[in-house]
């Protein structure tokens, strides 16, 4: 990734670039593409609208929850796990971007209006100019953090489900979906060990890390249902409670209607910079 550290000569200030179509603030230019080589025509048989949607369900969950984790930056117990919850948002834009942009391409209509000669891209539109009702995440995603014992939680549970869906999605029909499942694959078997060795060490620990631990997963359990049943994914997780001697909590579904009351301002944070400069190039 290049990052411009200079001042361009044309521009009063750093800001300025922001409202003009170039690339002296555009990220992301040097990264290995993953759909290079991908056929992306919707293919014969695949219902566009259908794929579009579900591919921003899908893109949302990674966007919302991306936003989450990246609040822990500097808060978390030590640098290792700062870095590494850092890490697993970036994954999850990552599939944020790519699912956002697949659903643009398959159905046009889904993408915000701007105003005209914007060089926003399609990904950016839906992230950043869609409205807290438009969005068609899990609320999973978008509850607040909690303390860290919570957040290995909701990191563990949706990365185990996610990662068997991801394993399916690998034989989809479509090629892009395909590709996008095939490196998020390595990405989410991370993210779930990552967070099934702190919930075994936090079972094992003191007898506040696992209270925490089961306050936490009670919270999140109670979202378990919004992400579908996966014979699979509750087998990875039954194991990972049986190695940590940590009963599955019993607990009532959590009764969600849409979203939750965090939604909204979680986007009003994310949208700010980018409602604020329309015609910038990101």
């Amino acid at each position: 990734m290049t990052i411009h550290t200079h001042q361009p000569d044309d521009h009063e200030s750093a800001y300025d670039g922001l409202l003009v179509n170039d690339q002296h603030w555009a990220f992301g230019t040097d990264f290995e593409d993953p759909l290079a080589g991908v056929d992306t025509t919707v293919p014969v048989g695949v219902d566009a609208t259908e794929l579009a949607s579900y591919c921003l369900a899908l893109g949302d969950d990674a966007l919302v929850l991306s936003h989450r984790l990246a609040e822990w930056c500097s808060r978390a117990p030590d640098l290792e796990e700062d870095i590494a919850l850092a890490n697993i948002a970036l994954d999850l834009l990552g599939q944020a971007r790519l699912l956002l942009a697949r659903a643009a391409a398959a159905d046009p209509s889904v993408v915000p209006a701007l105003p005209e000669g914007s060089p926003v891209p399609d990904e950016d539109r839906l992230a950043f100019f869609r409205d807290a009702a438009d969005f068609r995440n899990v609320p999973l995603a978008e509850l607040p953090n909690g303390d860290f014992a919570e957040t290995i939680c909701r990191v563990l549970v949706f990365a185990t489900y996610r990662l068997a869906l991801f394993e399916r999605l690998s034989t989809h029909a479509d090629a892009v979906l395909r590709a996008v499942a095939a490196k998020g694959v390595k990405e989410l078997a991370y993210h779930r060990d990552f967070a099934g060795r702190w919930f075994l060490t936090l079972a094992g620990g003191t007898e506040e890390s696992r209270r925490r631990l089961e306050a936490g997963l009670a919270h999140v359990w109670a979202h378990r249902h919004e992400l579908g049943a996966d014979a699979d994914a509750e087998a990875v997780l039954a194991h990972v409670f049986a190695t940590a001697g940590v009963a599955a909590p019993d607990v009532q579904p959590a009764a969600v209607e849409g979203h939750t009351e965090h939604l909204a301002p979680l986007l009003a944070e994310m949208q700010s910079v980018a409602r604020a400069h329309p015609m910038g190039l990101w």
